[in-house]
């Protein structure tokens, strides 16, 4: 999901090291990068990776997600804020959103890259992918949030913000934020109802929001598969 395009400069967001990383499980198993696509529900707007992870690994961030120290947010949001009520962890953690760039085949997804051990396919050119992206991709913010929703908790109609941040690689790189990367862990399958996302159409170019969504476009539902 691209992030909102705003008039004024990015914010810069600070780290959050006053909460320490935990200890994430392994990314094991996981689908072969030959086997994952990016499936386009909307131009410039939304984009599915099916199975990104598997069953299994879905089940142990389940479990170890529930041992931290979630906290429910409050129900009167600040001015000109969403209205939030979820159960949520967050954490500035470079580490994890390295591996999980690196890792799961994200990188290679998103560049359009298909690697082998002999070889590297290029599906799109630099042009397409700069395009696509907004800019040349460098990685995942390492601003790591966790949302768990009970029955009647949502988060209402919103955008999300682009930010300048700052990548720990060597030298480091300073960034700004153009997509939104959700991951679901439950569905239906699990005995999950509900808690799907909603997305609505804007009217023009996904790299400018109107705040408008087009005459006639319906919302896109966009459903829980685990």
């Amino acid at each position: 999901m691209p992030v909102k395009a705003k008039s004024h400069p990015p914010k810069r967001k600070a780290a959050h090291a006053s909460v320490p990383p935990p200890k994430w499980p392994a990314f094991h198993p996981l689908v072969a990068t030959s086997d994952l696509s990016l499936e386009t529900l909307l131009d410039d707007q939304i984009l599915v990776i099916r199975s990104l992870f598997t069953s299994t690994l879905c089940k142990n961030y389940v479990s170890f997600l529930s041992s931290l120290p979630l906290t429910t947010t409050l129900g009167t949001p600040k001015k000109g804020d969403a209205v939030r009520v979820n159960d949520r962890f967050e954490v500035h953690d470079p580490s994890f959103a390295d591996q999980l760039w690196l890792s799961t085949g994200l990188k290679d997804l998103v560049n359009g890259t298909v690697s082998t051990e002999d070889t590297e396919d290029q599906l799109i050119t630099p042009e397409e992918r700069r395009k696509l992206w907004g800019g040349e991709v460098c990685g995942l913010n390492p601003r790591i949030r966790v949302y768990r929703y009970s029955k009647g908790q949502f988060f209402d109609r919103h955008y999300d913000e682009s930010n300048i941040i700052v990548l720990p690689s060597n030298p480091p790189v300073t960034a700004k934020t153009t997509w939104t990367l959700l991951l679901y862990l439950t569905g239906p399958t699990t005995g999950v109802v509900g808690g799907e996302t909603i997305f609505y159409p804007e009217l023009g170019p996904a790299k400018k929001f109107s705040g408008k969504t087009s005459e006639g476009t319906e919302p896109i539902t966009v459903g829980l598969e685990v």
